[in-house]
């Protein structure tokens, strides 16, 4: 009966210690599934995440999608997915792309799209290196179009991480730069009630969107920063993110510093 007491205490703390070892971080969980991307896209040119291992490894209620990375995939053909995904550890912990790298041989977070963004998460008063960012594909190519034949197998592929990073982060919005990209996304969230809208008050009148999906998560597509000057009160499309965010009581870490 004794022998009998111990082989169960010990099975109960085998048990137990498989339980441990199994347990992993957010972070973990993450960088997981990115390393379990198919070879066939690592070896592309690209990039997967925007900011740095900080912001996914704590929850974080806002998630930034862009579509893909911009750039000459034959200029940078060095600069591959599988390359981007060793140096990430290297990237500083709290850190964005948007507002920390130089593009362009300019300083870095002033060219094309990064002041724009900078610009939307100080209005909110959210601290940028503390939101994870990525793109809904990681390949990198010279314009949308370029993508429009590879998109199913695109999904296919890089729509898995995303399903780990919001499962892992609890997140509850997306905020998607451009139309396709949030077309993609609603598609996969099945987001289709309208929730919000932003209508740009200028001749052009483009819209932004917010839909949210059975689950409760919110997808909100706004005009892509690279085409469109959010600096500009007329196309602004902050306010409608903000409602979006109000309907959270998740804490969304504020703003920190972001002079260099």
């Amino acid at each position: 009966m004794l022998t009998n007491c111990f082989a169960s205490v010990f099975k109960d703390r085998a048990l137990s210690n498989i339980v441990v070892t199994e347990m992993t971080s957010p972070l973990q969980a993450i960088e997981r599934s990115a390393n379990a991307l198919p070879a066939m896209v690592k070896l592309r040119s690209g990039a997967v995440f925007y900011s740095g291992q900080g912001a996914f490894d704590e929850p974080a209620p806002l998630y930034v999608l862009g579509l893909n990375p911009g750039g000459s995939p034959t200029k940078q053909a060095d600069r591959t997915i599988a390359r981007d995904l060793a140096e990430w550890p290297n990237m500083p912990r709290h850190s964005s792309r948007y507002l920390d790298e130089a593009w362009e041989g300019k300083a870095p977070g002033t060219y094309g799209m990064q002041p724009r963004i900078r610009h939307m998460f100080e209005k909110l008063a959210l601290d940028l290196r503390r939101v994870p960012a990525s793109n809904v594909a990681f390949v990198r190519s010279l314009s949308e179009a370029d993508l429009a034949t590879e998109k199913a197998t695109l999904l296919d592929a890089c729509w898995p991480v995303h399903e780990v990073v919001m499962r892992e982060l609890s997140v509850r919005t997306v905020l998607c730069l451009g139309g396709t990209a949030g077309r993609w996304v609603r598609e996969k969230l099945g987001a289709t009630r309208v929730f919000g809208t932003f209508r740009e008050s200028n001749d052009r009148g483009w819209l932004s969107e917010a839909h949210v999906a059975r689950d409760g998560r919110a997808v909100v597509t706004v005009t892509h920063p690279g085409r469109v000057d959010w600096r500009n009160p007329a196309a602004d499309p902050t306010p409608l993110l903000r409602s979006v965010l109000k309907r959270d009581s998740s804490e969304i870490p504020v703003k920190e510093n972001y002079d260099h």
